[in-house]
């Protein structure tokens, strides 16, 4: 059986977790969330009391790192580590900043990258993070680039984070924001960008509703389903 893969993309809070599960809830198809899973390391590495920017810190971390996700009856995903359910705690406002280093080091990207693709060639999938449609799966059926306004993605992080009862400020979110994507498409190793064949899709002036109708249009032109 040949199995179909939707990669998507785009800069932080730009609703592409919200959105991608939504679509593979709708399509049938295994929502995979590759920021959970760098962010998981980023709990590890912040545990272990290492610096997220020195990769001889980071990097001795992997061996032997145990991390694990798995599936409820629902599709939700949900990441363990050290067999300790930490999908929540991965979603902390702090764990942001550290992800993206953590990210950044070549030799976390290359552990972590046929873990990803492991998902794609197994299931029908729709992944996203910063490099699927131009790193792990170059080869995607579908590309999205998802991106908005950055004003108003630190607005939806802000309400995000309210709702899970956590902390934090519009300004700090827009500062740590706007900081991201700077690394994000600095980064040396596999940079945040469009993929050549990748469809850009800009939610600023759509609601969540709307941007799934367009999200799911894009998808069903690329895929006989």
């Amino acid at each position: 059986m040949e199995f179909k893969s939707v990669a998507i993309d785009g800069p932080a809070g730009a609703g592409k977790s919200t959105l991608a599960r939504r679509a593979a809830q709708a399509l049938g198809f295994l929502y995979v969330d590759t920021g959970a899973i760098y962010r998981t390391v980023a709990l590890k590495a912040l545990r272990s009391g290492v610096d997220p920017e020195q990769a001889e810190q980071v990097v001795p971390l992997l061996e032997g790192l145990n991390i694990r996700m798995t599936y409820g009856q629902d599709g939700e995903q949900k990441m363990y580590l050290d067999g300790e359910d930490v999908t929540q705690a991965i979603r902390e406002h702090r764990i942001s900043g550290v992800a993206s280093k953590v990210s950044a080091i070549p030799q976390v990207r290359a552990f972590l990258l046929d873990f990803q693709r492991q998902q794609a060639r197994e299931h029908n999938v729709i992944m996203d993070g910063r490099d699927i449609g131009t790193v792990v799966l170059p080869q995607a059926d579908v590309k999205v680039f998802l991106t908005a306004a950055a004003e108003l993605r630190a607005k939806r992080r802000l309400l995000e984070l309210e709702q899970r009862g956590q902390q934090g400020t519009y300004e700090e979110i827009l500062r740590d924001i706007v900081k991201r994507d700077e690394l994000d498409r600095n980064r040396p190793i596999s940079p945040l960008r469009q993929a050549e064949d990748a469809v850009c899709l800009d939610t600023s002036q759509l609601d969540l509703e709307q941007s799934l109708q367009a999200l799911l249009s894009i998808i069903k032109e690329k895929i006989e389903l």
